[in-house]
């Protein structure tokens, strides 16, 4: 169960994961020690579900970023499942999210160049027979990157 002092630690943490225990323990108002115990239970309930960095796409050559929409030519348990799969061996793919409406799948993907991008389509979607079709809008500017949430 997460309370109201734990919200404040993810609100602090989800900005900044780099803040020590004891600049946290003054803006939460607790122990040091408390605080680490919080961070560890969060961490161990996957309340936090990962420590990571928010890599800039031009820092690394992978200035292209693409939204995808993906139509699968059937929704069987099965192919669903196979394609999550393939999705999440993509290193390529840096989010994806099964929905609902006229898609099935929406992905972001990275590329260095249109090239790049063109030889992920044809290895990815075109060699698969359980694609009915995709979509790609090509991302003009990036205008926030966050997996910052209210809590």
């Amino acid at each position: 169960m997460i309370d109201a002092i734990d919200r404040k630690i993810l609100h602090h943490v989800q900005r900044d994961n780099l803040l020590t225990s004891a600049r946290l323990s003054e803006l939460v108002g607790l122990s040091q020690t408390s605080i680490q115990r919080r961070l560890a239970r969060l961490r161990a309930t996957k309340a936090i579900e990962a420590d990571i960095a928010v890599v800039s796409p031009e820092a690394v050559g992978r200035p292209l970023t693409m939204l995808i929409a993906v139509e699968l030519a059937r929704e069987r348990s099965d192919i669903i499942d196979r394609f999550k799969r393939a999705v999440r061996e993509r290193a390529e793919v840096m989010s994806a999210y099964y929905v609902t409406g006229e898609t099935d799948f929406m992905l972001i993907v990275s590329a260095k160049d249109m090239q790049d991008y063109e030889a992920f389509t044809r290895d990815f979607f075109y060699n698969n027979p359980d694609i009915k079709g995709f979509k790609t809008t090509v991302v003009m500017d990036r205008i926030k990157a966050s997996f910052t949430l209210p809590v």
